[in-house]
């Protein structure tokens, strides 16, 4: 039996975006994901992070100052009565000062790695599940593998960036929005996008 899944994107999605912290102390969630986590739990989501960690190539903070980052993202699940069911990152980036994370790879938003190795990992229906991100690099992400996508539209997008995977099947101006879509379309098969 396959599951469905919110994909959350970390920065500037769920919690506040400072660059490249890993800081456990200062990590809350953003406004409006404490509503969101308590009004999906126990409507059969499973929770997964999915986040570019380009500050591992970048040699900024090492890859395991990210379990600090994970296990506060549980506690901050706990405390909303809900459960952070995976943690995925990407550590690479192209132009990176790490060696071995110096690569191009299909992990790296707005490639759909990280969100296919959820669903192998986790069984979960990726066209039963939902993205949420605040880039269209989130958006391509989530629409190459085959999810519902929502764009939280809070400024970090700047580009714009027109493409074939890009256009979101909702916009929202914060997460409480997205909790509205997601409980609507709960019985509802999205296949047109907006």
């Amino acid at each position: 039996m396959f599951s469905k899944a919110v994909f959350f994107d970390k920065d500037g999605t769920l919690i506040p975006d400072i660059p490249y912290n890993v800081d456990p102390a200062i990590i809350t969630l953003a406004d409006g994901a404490d509503e969101l986590l308590k009004r999906l739990s126990g409507k059969s989501f499973r929770f997964i992070v999915v986040s570019n960690q380009s500050g591992i190539a970048r040699g900024y903070f090492k890859e395991e100052d990210l379990a600090g980052v994970k296990a506060k993202l549980e506690s901050l699940f706990i405390k909303e009565d809900s459960h952070l069911d995976g943690f995925y990152y990407c550590p690479h980036y192209p132009m990176g000062i790490i060696e071995q994370y110096s690569r191009s790879c299909d992990c790296r938003k707005p490639q759909p790695g990280m969100l296919i190795k959820a669903a192998r990992d986790l069984q979960l229906d990726l066209q039963a599940s939902w993205f949420i991100g605040d880039i269209l690099n989130d958006v391509e992400a989530g629409n190459r593998a085959g999810c519902k996508t929502i764009l939280l539209d809070n400024g970090n997008e700047t580009e714009w960036i027109e493409g074939e995977f890009r256009k979101p099947d909702f916009i929202i101006k914060n997460l409480r929005e997205a909790a509205d879509i997601i409980e609507s379309n709960l019985w509802n098969k999205l296949t047109v996008k907006a």
